[in-house]
């Protein structure tokens, strides 16, 4: 079975249905079962997603990939440095 990859906006509904059927009474199990992920998937996506609305999620996504971008820029950049100081002190 092919792992499906999840939006963070269908994650966050995903999670609100939950809510809704947890208030209704219903067991965690079966709450989770209903939207169709395991519930380790579950646990997851509330320790990373809970509690945040929409804008907050896309905000957060959207950081995390500007935060990746600079981090990848970040390393090249040293790596340019330390090999232009080796190049300099005439060590090759």
């Amino acid at each position: 079975m092919g792992q499906k990859k999840h939006k963070p906006e269908e994650i966050v509904a995903k999670l609100r249905q939950v809510d809704v059927l947890l208030s209704q009474g219903r067991p965690v199990a079966e709450a989770i079962r209903a939207i169709g992920v395991t519930p380790f998937t579950y646990y997851r996506w509330r320790k990373e997603f809970g509690g945040l609305k929409l804008d907050q999620v896309k905000r957060l996504k959207d950081l995390e990939k500007e935060n990746e971008r600079l981090r990848k820029a970040v390393s090249d950049l040293t790596l340019e440095k330390l090999i232009l100081k080796e190049a300099a002190s005439g060590n090759w």
